[in-house]
C-alpha cells in the first residue's frame, strides 16, 4: 500500500489530502483501489508548542520535560514574549539546512535504543567526539542515500541539520573519524544484531518462529585486492566484469533484518545454509523456528543437516521436481483455490518418507508469463538457427566443430528453447556442413505447456492447510525486498572500500540503515499511512532549518539577532507528521556568538 496526495478545490478554495491506496489485479488488469482517507488535520492553536531544547524528547516520543518553578503548574508555564524593533528591510535567511530527512531518521535512532545502546558499548578515550554521534552519522547519511564517507565530512554533513541535532560541530566529522568509527562499528556486529532483535520484540511484538534466508551479492569498484573475499562469481548485479562478496541476510516474514553474513564472491548459495542455521541457533538457542528458502539453497545435504537438527523448513524446489507429480497436475480434482487465480494443493513424499510433504501450486498469470517467456525464447533461437542454416545453403562448411560451435552458442543463450528442438547438420557428399535440420520435440513441448506456471513447495510443517503454507512461503518476497532497498535506496552497492574488515563494516552500517528503512514502514503500517517509506521520506525532504537574521534597534546602536527555526511543514505534510505522532520544534532559539566561516 502506498499513500497519494490529493489536490480539491471546493467552494472557491484549494485543499489537500492524502488516501492510502493498494494496487489490486482485476479481469481489466492492474486497478488502483482506495483503502482509507485521512482525517483532516487539528487546528494549529490546538497543537503543542516545542522549543530546541525539547528535541531529545520529541526525538523519543516522551513530553517533554521542563523545569517548574515553585508552585507552578505545567499548564502555567509559558515562554514570556520577546518584543524587538526590527528593521524590516534588513531581514534575511542565512544557513538553510536540511532537516526533515534526518530528524525522522535520527527518532528512527533514539526509538530503536540504538543511541544509549552504543553509548554503552563503544569504548571511551581520548576522543573529542563520542563515537556513538559517529555511528550515528555514519547510519543517518546511508538511511539518506549518502553513498560515501568522504562526501559526508567534504559536504553532506554540514548541509544538514545534524550539528544542531547532535550537538558535533562541522570541522569536527572528518573522514578519517568517520573510517575509524566504521572500524570500531564493525567489530560490534554481534551485539547490535542482537540488541535489534529485542527492540523489535518490544515495539511490534515480532515473534521469530519464521525465519527468510536469502543471498544477494553486491560488487566492488576496483580489484579489492586486500580482500580476501573478494572473487568473480555468479553476479546478482549484472556485473560478472566486477570481483563481489555475497551477503546472506537473514529476516522476519515482516522484512525486519535480524543478522547477515558476508560470504567470498565465488561462493555458492547451497553451501551457506549450514553455516547460517549454525550461526543463528549459537546466537539465539535451538528452537522451533521454521527456516523459508527459495530453491537455490536447496540440496538433500542441506535438507538432511535441517532434519538431524530437528528444524522445520519450506523451501522451493528445481523445476526439473515437477516431473515426479505430473500424475497430480493433471488431475482436477485436490485443488484449493488461494487466491483468485492461484491453486494450490498437498501431496504426500512420492517416497513416503517420514513427515515430509509437497505443495503443488499453480499461477494463471505465471502460467501466461512464463508461456510468453518460452515463446520469444523458441522464436530468437529460430531465427539465430535459420541464419546459419541460410550460410550453410549459401557456402558448404567443412569445419563442422566450428559450425557445432556456432550453434552451441545460440542454445547455451536460449536453453529453455534449446528443450524443444532438436537440431542436426546435413551433409553433402564430402562431409561437408551444408544446412540444418530444425525439428520439434513434441513430448517436451508438451510437457512445457502443462508446467507452465506450476511450481513445488518442499517442507516437514505439520501444517495441512495448502494455502496456510503457500503464505508462509510467498513471505520471501519480504527478503528478496530488503535487498533491492539496500542496494537502490541505502547504497549497498558498488563498494568501494578494500580491506576485507573495512567491507564488513561497510556492509553493516547499510544493515542497520536497512533495519531503520524497514522499522519506519513498520511503524508507518501501525498508523495506517501505508508502507512506502520512500514516499515519506520525500515529503520529509520538504523541511529545512535555517537562521532569520533580524537587525534589531538596541539602546545604543544597532545589532542583529539570530534566530534558528524550523520552516513551518506544508499542511499535507502537517498531516503525516501529525499521524505518526512525531512533533517538530515550533519556537524559534536565539543563536549567539556565531563567527561566520572565512572561506579559503
Amino acid at each position: 500500500m502506498f499513500l497519494r496526495r490529493n489536490r480539491k478545490r471546493a467552494g472557491g478554495e484549494a485543499y489537500e489530502y492524502w488516501t492510502l491506496c493498494e494496487a489490486v489485479r482485476t479481469e481489466r488488469g492492474p486497478r488502483q483501489r482506495i483503502v482509507a482517507t485521512l482525517g483532516k488535520l487539528e487546528p494549529e492553536a490546538t497543537q503543542p508548542q516545542s522549543d530546541w531544547s525539547d528535541i531529545d524528547a520529541l526525538l523519543e516520543g516522551r513530553p517533554p520535560a521542563r523545569q517548574l518553578h515553585l508552585g507552578e503548574k505545567a499548564q502555567q508555564r509559558q515562554q514570556e514574549p520577546l518584543w524587538q524593533q526590527v528593521d524590516v528591510r534588513g531581514v534575511r535567511v542565512e544557513r538553510a539546512r536540511e532537516f526533515g530527512e534526518v530528524y525522522l531518521g535520527l527518532a528512527l535512532w533514539r526509538r530503536l535504543g540504538l543511541q544509549e545502546f552504543l553509548r554503552e558499548l563503544l569504548p571511551e578515550g581520548r576522543e573529542s567526539v563520542p563515537w556513538e554521534p559517529v555511528a550515528c552519522v555514519l547510519t543517518l547519511a546511508r538511511f539518506c542515500a549518502q553513498r560515501s564517507e568522504l562526501g559526508i565530512a567534504e559536504s553532506w554533513y554540514e548541509h544538514t541539520a545534524l550539528e544542531d541535532l547532535l550537538g558535533v560541530d562541522a570541522a569536527q566529522i572528518n573522514d578519517d573519524r568517520l573510517y575509524r568509527g566504521l572500524d570500531l562499528l564493525g567489530a560490534r556486529k554481534e551485539q547490535l544484531c542482537a540488541h535489534l532483535m529485542e527492540r523489535y520484540r518490544d515495539w511490534f511484538g515480532v515473534r521469530f518462529e519464521f525465519l527468510l534466508y536469502d543471498v544477494t551479492s553486491s560488487f566492488f569498484e576496483g580489484q579489492a585486492p586486500a580482500n580476501a573475499k573478494a572473487a568473480r562469481g555468479y553476479s546478482r548485479d549484472s556485473r560478472p566484469d566486477c570481483k563481489q562478496v555475497c551477503i546472506g541476510l537473514v529476516c522476519t516474514p515482516e522484512g525486519l533484518p535480524l543478522s547477515f553474513e558476508v560470504f567470498a564472491g565465488n561462493r555458492a548459495d547451497v553451501t551457506t545454509v549450514e553455516e547460517i542455521v549454525q550461526m543463528m541457533e549459537a546466537k539465539y538457542g535451538v528452537a522451533e523456528r521454521v527456516w523459508v528458502m527459495d530453491r537455490g539453497m536447496v540440496s538433500e545435504e542441506n535438507i538432511e543437516f535441517l532434519r538431524e537438527k530437528k528444524a522445520r523448513y519450506l523451501v522451493g524446489t528445481p523445476k526439473s521436481q515437477l516431473r515426479k507429480f505430473e500424475a497430480a497436475l493433471l488431475a482436477k480434482e485436490g485443488w484449493s483455490q488461494v487466491q483468485p487465480g492461484l491453486e494450490a494443493k498437498l501431496l504426500p513424499h512420492p517416497d513416503g518418507r517420514g513427515q515430509e510433504q509437497f505443495v503443488l501450486c499453480r499461477s494463471q498469470a505465471r502460467r501466461e508469463k512464463e508461456a510468453a517467456m518460452l515463446a520469444r525464447q523458441r522464436e530468437r533461437l529460430c531465427q539465430e538457427l535459420g541464419k546459419i542454416d541460410l550460410a550453410l545453403r549459401r557456402r558448404a562448411q567443412a569445419d563442422l566443430e566450428a559450425v557445432g560451435r556456432r550453434i552451441g552458442r545460440w542454445q547455451g543463450k536460449y536453453p529453455a528453447a534449446t528443450r524443444l528442438l532438436e537440431v542436426t547438420l546435413q551433409r553433402d557428399e564430402n562431409g561437408r556442413a551444408c544446412g540444418l535440420n530444425i525439428a520439434t520435440k513434441v513430448a517436451e513441448g508438451q510437457w512445457a505447456g502443462q508446467a507452465h506456471g506450476a511450481y513445488l513447495l518442499r517442507t516437514n510443517c505439520t501444517e495441512k492447510d495448502p494455502a496456510q503454507l503457500w503464505r508462509w512461503y510467498i513471505q520471501l518476497t519480504q527478503a528478496e525486498a530488503a535487498f533491492r532497498t539496500a542496494k537502490s535506496d541505502l547504497g549497498l552497492r558498488p563498494i568501494y572500500h578494500q580491506k576485507t574488515e573495512r567491507v564488513e563494516a561497510h556492509i553493516l552500517v547499510c544493515f542497520l540503515a536497512l533495519a531503520l528503512w524497514r522499522t519506519l514502514e513498520m511503524w508507518m503500517s501501525a498508523k495506517h499511512l501505508g508502507s512506502s517509506a520512500r514516499k515519506l521520506l520525500a515529503e520529509m525532504a520538504t523541511i529545512k532549518s535555517m537562521d532569520v537574521m533580524l537587525p534589531v534597534q538596541g539602546e545604543q546602536s544597532r545589532a542583529e539577532l539570530r534566530l534558528r527555526v524550523v520552516a513551518k511543514p506544508e499542511p499535507h505534510v502537517a498531516q503525516l507528521l501529525a499521524h505518526l505522532g512525531l512533533q517538530l520544534p515550533t519556537r524559534s532559539k536565539i543563536v549567539e556568538n556565531v563567527v561566520e566561516k572565512i572561506a579559503s
